[in-house]
């Protein structure tokens, strides 16, 4: 059975505190997605969230009763990293510190947004900090689309499941909450980093002949049907 179809979903959420009521019109404005209520399906993974270097936190379960919802699924083939790099582009705060990654932002955002507002829930990938220093080296110029789609694939960073909609948040039911020992949780969470970083430096070293890059795509040399960017998918 596919994911789209399940009725239910077990989620956990990391944070400083028991969250028992998730509430609707809460979370930064400048995540990944904007304002929601930011999960995972991965336990550990959301025990790395809890914790900050010499703190603890905590790993809160839910169920998500997400039929009727209208998901969103950046994994999906008719999405492209384009897609999903447009919205990051919306919410996120980057440094634009050179002309053409003014006129990449603008560009992609223009030709790739997708509207979040027609949906209840958002799956796609998360960008912490070395994954977002990876999309800047792509509007940057320094790196082909296809090293952008690889280097999102490393460290294996796990997916994110945003709540968006009231509807959304009515259907996410509290089940417990588990502490999270940042002495346990804080190192994996730098493994992680550490690796994505090591791999990527390999990934990047040279430059990619018959990639993409996005000076190309701005000027109109690759078009948006292009079968190479169809292909630049997370999957």
């Amino acid at each position: 059975m596919k994911k789209s179809e399940q009725k239910q979903l077990i989620l956990y959420h990391g944070s400083a505190q028991i969250i028992k009521k998730p509430e609707y019109g809460k979370g930064k404005y400048t995540n990944d997605y904007g304002p929601g209520f930011y999960c995972t399906e991965q336990r550990e993974l959301a025990g790395e969230w809890a914790c900050g270097s010499d703190s603890d936190g905590f790993i809160n379960k839910y169920k998500l009763d997400w039929k009727g919802l209208k998901i969103l699924d950046f994994k999906s083939p008719e999405f492209s990293v384009l897609n999903w790099l447009a919205v990051l582009l919306r919410y996120r705060m980057v440094d634009m510190d050179s002309p053409i990654m003014l006129s990449a932002r603008e560009y992609i955002r223009e030709k790739y947004y997708v509207d979040l507002s027609e949906y209840d829930v958002i799956r796609g990938y998360r960008a912490d900090d070395s994954y977002f220093s990876f999309v800047r080296a792509f509007i940057s110029n320094t790196i082909s689309l296809e090293q952008l789609t690889a280097a999102m694939h490393l460290g294996n960073l796990g997916e994110q499941i945003v709540i968006k909609s009231t509807e959304a948040f009515n259907k996410l039911f509290f089940i417990e909450a588990f502490s999270a020992d940042h002495r346990e949780y804080f190192p994996r969470k730098k493994d992680r980093d550490n690796t994505a970083r090591e791999e990527y430096k390999k990934i990047a070293a040279g430059y990619d002949s018959k990639g993409i890059y996005v000076s190309e795509i701005i000027s109109g040399m690759i078009g948006e049907d292009d079968e190479r960017i169809r292909k630049a998918l997370f999957i």
